[in-house]
């Protein structure tokens, strides 16, 4: 059996009270990695805090990365993670960029590129996180945590998963509580669990087979 917890809306709501109504500036919905690249095969900078607020300095066009001044530093966010004030709404930045007015940025890698890392070579391609969860969260005034409901495994389960690896697979996007894996993604299940398990961008994860939401992120 799993401990489940769910965060309340209204509290929730309340931690993203603090939006600035600019469009040049948007606030974590959750704790958010700051990157030295557009993707998450590059190394994290530091770790945006939830419910703090950054500068968007733009968005790519055509993926959902923006780049972003953060206590001084500037680096990338996934931009479905990021909300702003539209006319009074709470909206995700990136799929709202046009009616926010944030600006378009092209990010040029180079040879001498240090701030990648290896995932690329990992394991195959299998899309991107769907945003629907995440992105409708941030809308609805929820942090991303409190669109599925957060569990602690039993140590039976961790165990199976250590002894039990799986090829990763990389996706677009940050790993969060809530966020949806693509539809073809294979999941692996636990013995006696409600529960499968996959490995994302280097990282296992529990996955709710129904919603087939992120439930739980190892640190392993």
């Amino acid at each position: 059996m799993f401990a489940k917890t769910l965060i309340g809306a209204t509290a929730a709501t309340a931690l993203l009270a603090g939006t600035a109504s600019a469009a040049s500036t948007a606030t974590a919905a959750t704790d958010l990695h700051l990157r030295a690249g557009p993707g998450p095969d590059y190394r994290i900078e530091t770790v945006i805090a939830a419910k703090d607020q950054v500068t968007v300095d733009g968005c790519l066009e055509q993926s959902n990365w923006c780049k972003v001044s953060y206590d001084g530093q500037q680096g990338w966010a996934y931009g479905d993670y990021l909300a702003a004030d539209l006319s009074g709404e709470l909206v995700p930045v990136y799929p709202n960029r046009a009616e926010l007015q944030t600006g378009t940025v092209v990010y040029e890698k180079t040879k001498d590129d240090d701030g990648a890392l290896a995932l690329g070579a990992m394991g195959a391609t299998a899309g991107a996180l769907v945003v629907g969860g995440p992105a409708a969260a941030i809308v609805g005034g929820i942090i991303g945590s409190a669109t599925g409901a957060a569990i602690t495994p039993e140590e039976t389960t961790i165990a199976y998963i250590r002894e039990n690896p799986v090829d990763p697979v990389i996706v677009n996007g940050e790993l969060i509580v809530g966020a949806q894996v693509p539809g073809e993604l294979e999941v692996y299940q636990v013995p006696s669990s409600d529960f499968g398990y996959v490995n994302l961008n280097g990282r296992y994860v529990l996955i709710e087979p129904d919603s087939r939401e992120i439930a739980y992120i190892a640190d392993f």
